[in-house]
Parts: structure tokens; sequence; C-alpha cells
């Protein structure tokens, strides 16, 4: 799955924009239409930390994660 900031995410947002500015929506609204429409998608969310390293320092992580 790809997540924010990976090269599939930002083609998929790119591609998602370029179709929302020909419908006739406004740049900046194409540009906050795409990112919520892909934030909203469970495909394109982040998974979290991969790593425990990715989780911060280990005094400041929660009990239960």
């Amino acid at each position: 799955m790809p997540e924010p900031g990976s090269k599939k995410y930002d083609t998929k947002r790119a591609r998602l924009r370029k179709e929302a500015e020909r419908s006739g929506i406004s740049d900046k609204d194409a540009n906050e239409a795409a990112n919520e429409a892909l934030q909203d998608d469970p495909e394109w969310q982040s998974r979290g930390p991969r790593t425990e390293r990715g989780r911060g320092p280990k005094g400041e992580r929660p009990e239960n994660a």
C-alpha cells in the first residue's frame, strides 16, 4: 500500500487534482479535494511506524503500543 509522501501517492494525488481542475474546481480547492480523497481511502492511509525506532524514544512511547 502506498503511503503519504511516496511516489505512487504523489502521482495519484496529482492525477486526482488534474481531474478536479478539468471539472471546473479552482486550483486551491482541487488540491484540497485530492488530498481529502486519498486520506479518506483506507488503501492510501499511513500504516504507522514499521520499526521500534520509528515509534520514537523508548521512554516516550505509549505503554499500550
